[in-house]
């Protein structure tokens, strides 16, 4: 491995980059990426970076076809697969919420999702360019899944264990997701509730290894915030609801629970994002201003005189490119609206808050990854706004029907989404691409046949899973008042639910007020205890469930670490040695090799059981399966963990025992915790 700071590929080197097979090889892992994430993304209302599964199917792939392949042809793969499933993040979260607000959609319309996407996605590519210098090298942000996209390349590429763990990590992700998806033996989520003191406590778990290793990759911190709303929303937010204001009507105890959460506890969420938002834009003001800046400024330098390692797309092309997209998305209005005036302050409106949303979006990735930045989030804050800039022109100058008003805001949203999704993914892979050596334009350019790829895509992926599941209870079930089709399995899509309901009630009068400005009041608090109000505003809206394994995945990184540490210095110091942090290091790039398998092999054969369905596969019939109870669906899931962590503490010292190290860490914890308490007390 390269020097620290220094690329793995030096500048003075031009090795093979983006050549025909990358080309090909590309676009095909693009088409399954983007169906994979967003499969993921529809089923857990959250997504994870392709980027490291790219990475691992990329040299797999070429090192099986090819004899010699550069670690910067397997770099443009990613970044070309990468872009696709991002990309599908912005569109999954906005696009079926069409689906959810009635007299839009009654299906999937193909020809204007795709042109969603490409703008959209187009959009946040050029923006993010202007702001790579400042990000990636000034800033120097730290890009966790970028850095770690980059172990997993260099693994590849000096070959031995790492790249063996990827391959039995992918295996063993794809039986999990087999067994449980296809076969469906087991249950994919164990929840209950109960009655306590005039009202209802629950408890739940999703049962998913990907959702488990994102927790581990991205840490305790950050898993730890998220389950933190989720406890909030679900802990103490739903049972005081329900306590003062009653439960429903529901069938059962755990319906009306998780009913009165979706209906009112959730916006909260919605609050928290928006004023998470601003706050964001607020405190970035001068990184971006610095960055346009920079971006537009002449530079006296021309490319032969830059480093290979430092030469951009040109800023004239960005920009000019930036032109005609803003001149297309107005045309893209005035077709669906009807009213070039509304059209053109639809334009006009998105080309800014495209652009900040974009930033921020790729500086958020920098610091927690773009699997963990809230593009829906950043969404709700973007609608919100276009609800008041339609409201203004579309009714009261225009007198514009609702549907076309609800219609206007959805599509201004939608491009705003995809960019900002596709935001975050850019950074990741230009912070990946600057570790390895890669040439930026070389790179940029593989993300704009990405983009492209993923936009031809993702329209027929939609329609695809719908088709086969149903995308979202709303529309499922009113479909089903006609066609008789069985929603149980229909994909919960919970942003594109939020956002058709923000959407609805803000124009035909019900929006839950009182709830978002719950959440503004949260969000406030949480600013003011300067905690990261964006990660636990995303837990109080996502499901309990979701929260639980990524928090479990960052406690076995938290214990694993600290293990290293033990085992290296003899006891657990505030401030390990060097030789004790070098240990832990080897630990999480085994892990994080680990998870990418994890991540990949379960989101693939969730694809796979989608075009199963479609093709009316049933391998549950066919195999005459049964379903394991919640208590063997939890040993079921449990053995996976073990099996996880077995795989990703082989790097420790090998002095030493699990069993012990745990009680030892968790005794730490406690006293550090109990310490805490004290100094608050005095």
């Amino acid at each position: 491995m390269s020097v620290h700071g220094e690329p793995y590929i030096p500048a003075s080197e031009s090795p093979l980059e983006l050549t025909v097979r990358v080309v090909v090889v590309g676009i095909l892992l693009g088409i399954l990426m983007t169906a994979a994430n967003a499969y993921l993304g529809l089923y857990a209302g959250m997504t994870v970076s392709a980027s490291i599964p790219a990475a691992v199917m990329s040299m797999i792939i070429l090192r099986s076809l090819f004899k010699e392949v550069t670690i910067l042809e397997n770099n443009a793969v990613q970044t070309m697969a990468s872009a696709g499933e991002s990309l599908a993040a912005g569109i999954i979260f906005t696009v079926p919420a069409l689906l959810v607000i009635p007299n839009l959609w009654d299906e999937i319309q193909l020809l204007e999702t795709t042109i969603i996407a490409l703008l959209g996605g187009l959009m946040g590519t050029m923006f993010t360019i202007a702001l790579r210098r400042l990000f990636i090298v000034e800033e120097a942000l730290p890009y966790p899944e970028g850095v770690a996209c980059r172990e997993v390349l260099v693994a590849g590429e000096e070959g031995g264990e790492g790249s063996q763990a990827i391959l039995y990590a992918l295996g063993i992700g794809a039986i999990y997701g087999l067994v449980v998806k296809g076969f469906q033996a087991t249950h994919h989520t164990v929840e209950v509730v109960v009655d306590f003191i005039g009202t209802k406590l629950y408890a739940g778990v999703d049962l998913s290894v990907a959702l488990l290793s994102v927790g581990y990759i991205v840490g305790i911190r950050i898993a730890s915030f998220i389950f933190l709303g989720g406890v909030l929303g679900f802990g103490i937010l739903t049972p005081l609801y329900g306590l003062i204001n009653g439960w429903g009507t529901e069938a059962s105890t755990l319906d009306q629970f998780k009913n009165l959460w979706a209906t009112q506890i959730r916006y909260a969420g919605v609050g928290a994002m928006v004023i998470g938002g601003l706050y964001t834009l607020w405190s970035m003001r001068k990184s971006i201003m610095n960055g346009i800046s920079k971006a537009i400024k002449p530079s006296a330098n021309k490319d032969e005189e830059l480093l290979r390692t430092e030469i951009d797309l040109p800023m004239n092309f960005v920009l000019s490119f930036c032109g005609v997209i803003v001149l297309v998305t107005m045309l893209f209005y005035w077709w669906q609206t009807g009213s070039l005036i509304l059209a053109l302050a639809g334009a006009a409106f998105l080309a800014v808050a495209a652009f900040f949303f974009a930033a921020v979006a790729g500086y958020i990735a920098g610091v927690v990854g773009s699997s963990n930045s809230p593009v829906s989030g950043m969404t709700i804050a973007t609608l919100l706004f276009t609800v008041a800039l339609v409201w203004v022109i579309g009714d009261l100058m225009l007198g514009l029907s609702t549907p076309t008003l609800m219609l206007s805001t959805m599509l201004i949203a939608s491009i705003v989404a995809s960019s900002a999704a596709i935001a975050g993914d850019v950074m990741q892979d230009l912070k990946t691409g600057h570790m390895v050596g890669a040439t930026p334009k070389v790179q940029q350019t593989a993300e704009i046949i990405g983009v492209i790829t993923g936009a031809l895509v993702i329209g027929p992926t939609l329609k695809l899973l719908h088709d086969a599941f149903g995308i979202t209870k709303t529309a499922c079930i009113r479909e089903a008042a006609q066609t008789g089709r069985n929603c149980d399995n229909a994909l919960l899509a919970p942003q594109a639910e939020l956002i058709g309901d923000i959407v609805r009630g803000a124009f035909v009068g019900d929006m839950n007020v009182q709830m978002i400005l719950l959440g503004v009041v949260i969000a406030c608090v949480l600013i003011w205890l300067k905690m990261p109000v964006m990660s636990v505003a995303i837990g109080i809206y996502l499901p309990l469930s979701l929260s639980v394994p990524i928090m479990l995945g960052g406690i076995l990184s938290y214990f694993a670490f600290r293990s290293a540490h033990l085992r290296i210095d003899g006891e657990l110091r505030d401030k390990p040695s060097k030789e004790a942090i070098n240990a832990a290091k080897d630990v999480e790039n085994r892990g994080v090799l680990i998870g990418a398998g994890f991540i990949a092999g379960e989101s693939i054969l969730g694809v796979l059981v989608a075009l199963l369905i479609v093709l009316e596969i049933d391998l549950a019939a066919i195999f005459n399966t049964g379903t394991l109870n919640n208590s063997f669906s939890l040993m079921f899931f449990g053995w996976f963990t073990l099996v996880f962590i077995w795989l990703a503490t082989r790097s420790l010292p090998n002095h030493g025992n699990l069993l012990t190290e745990f009680y030892t860490v968790l005794k730490d914890v406690l006293k550090k915790v109990f310490n805490m308490m004290k100094i608050g007390k005095s």
